[in-house]
């Protein structure tokens, strides 16, 4: 089967904080397969959509849904039930890069680095005192400290905390998120993501996109209202530290066991080290996005790109089927 044969399904919306931004993602990567010659068609992940892969299944999915129901792996193992194959890590996979303790601590073993973390749910927080526990963790990692959901995505209940007194107003910010707060040691340098993509002949990294947030902080707010943040493709590094971070994204999303696409989110320190901060199983696509920015500056067709992984991701399948 040709691409220009291929029927596809991209799921987009949802009910998780960042819907506004998968409608977005999910209306460019419309428009990118149909300029590729592929009849691509969107829905939202609600009571309607089993009933419809049954009746009519896609030759495959594009999963453009952000939060907890694209990326916590529950949406790919149901798609997995049905027997219908999808763009992207499997539902294993998801599960693990979405709840970054457990990432961290993967890439850790690994021999990747990371900042150093603790992890705290809201219920030991509370039992143990919370001033108590947030003494003892700006004593152990030091400031200042970034405070972040352990699960979640869009920059949503992170902050940067340079002050000890702010850090109990953080940690509510973040428990209004996640009933999970992560809280890890800040490291000082340039924010980058790099997007790797497979099309067949193993993941590589695309060249590293830059982030400049007006504020300092690349929150929900920089990330997608316009003029708040300045991005620079490919990133203003020497040769060397580009060597080093786009090795370092390759390294996380084979450690993770991702396919086809990922985004690496990291800290390049004044050495020119990378500090993996976490991983993206499903990237935003917006204009803003940066995976869509990576793709550009490698000289390569975002729509060609998605349509040479909905074709590879209907062959495999089919292969594991026959």
């Amino acid at each position: 089967m040709g691409t220009t044969d291929l029927r596809v399904l991209v799921l987009a919306g949802g009910l998780s904080y960042e819907r506004d931004v998968s409608l977005k993602s999910g209306r460019r990567v419309i428009d990118a397969l149909r300029a590729a010659g592929i009849d691509a068609q969107q829905r939202d992940a609600d009571v309607s959509l089993l009933p419809a892969l049954r009746s009519d299944p896609p030759d495959a999915v594009v999963i453009a849904l952000h939060g907890a129901t694209g990326e916590d792996g529950s949406l790919r193992g149901v798609l997995d039930l049905c027997d219908v194959p999808y763009v992207g890590c499997d539902a294993l996979a998801s599960r693990l890069a979405w709840d970054k303790p457990s990432a961290k601590a993967v890439l850790r073993e690994a021999g990747i680095p990371t900042p150093d973390w603790v992890a705290l749910p809201h219920d030991r927080f509370s039992e143990l005192g919370a001033v108590a526990v947030l003494e003892r963790i700006a004593s152990r990692l030091g400031l200042p400290l970034m405070v972040k959901p352990a699960q979640g995505g869009s920059g949503l209940g992170a902050a940067v905390v340079r002050d000890e007194s702010a850090l109990p107003a953080a940690m509510v910010g973040c428990f209004a998120y996640d009933s999970t707060a992560l809280v890890e040691r800040y490291v000082t340098g340039m924010d980058v993501a790099v997007t790797v993509i497979d099309l067949g002949d193993g993941p590589q990294a695309l060249p590293a996109v830059e982030i400049v947030p007006r504020n300092g902080v690349y929150d929900y707010a920089a990330r997608y209202t316009a003029g708040l943040t300045t991005w620079h493709t490919p990133a203003r590094l020497d040769s060397a530290a580009a060597g080093a971070v786009a090795s370092a994204a390759v390294a996380a999303h084979n450690a993770l066991g991702l396919r086809d696409l990922s985004r690496v989110d990291m800290i390049v320190d004044e050495s020119g080290a990378p500090h993996v901060l976490e991983v993206n199983v499903a990237p935003g696509m917006t204009e803003t996005s940066l995976m869509p920015m990576a793709i550009q500056a490698a000289g390569l067709d975002f729509g060609k790109v998605l349509a040479s992984m909905v074709s590879r991701a209907a062959t495999r399948t089919a292969s594991l089927s026959s």
